[in-house]
């Protein structure tokens, strides 16, 4: 892991270049297409904002390959500075979720930022269906 202190706008890219792990990854496109993903959330966090709907499953895809590629220290980092912070509710409650909240980064003060109850929610909803699905599977073939 190479550290820079602080992220700015002048060292955000270096530091995401610095701490790239992709070792399937042959050009500079697909470098650009993770980073570009950090943008993905930020809409879905802007369309659950104005519409209250929620892809949940996609933020925790975009969030997980970040983490793959960056180490989940460095994306949380890259995350919280990269996202308004109107959304940073919205991002801390995916990363508790998903058990991934670091204790502290430089960026923010996490002990600061609550976590969004209606997201939550909605998580936890989306767990249970998917639950209960994987269990009637599970019956399904257990009892073939």
């Amino acid at each position: 892991m190479k550290n820079i202190e602080m992220l700015t706008e002048q060292n955000f890219e270096l530091f995401a270049k610095l701490n790239y792990n992709n070792p399937s990854c042959i050009s500079v496109d697909e470098f650009n297409d993770d980073i570009k993903r950090i943008k993905y959330i930020k809409r879905l966090f802007l369309k659950y904002e104005t519409e209250r709907e929620l892809k949940d499953n996609l933020v925790k895809n975009h969030i997980t390959i970040l983490n793959n590629v960056f180490g989940h220290k460095n994306a949380t980092r890259m995350l919280f500075f990269k996202i308004e912070k109107k959304y940073h509710g919205f991002l801390k409650t995916f990363l508790e979720d998903m058990k991934i909240l670091p204790k502290q980064i430089p960026e923010v003060n996490l002990d600061l930022i609550h976590s969004d109850t209606r997201i939550k929610k909605l998580i936890e909803k989306n767990s249970n269906c998917i639950c209960i699905i994987c269990w009637v599977i599970s019956k399904i073939f257990y009892d073939l």
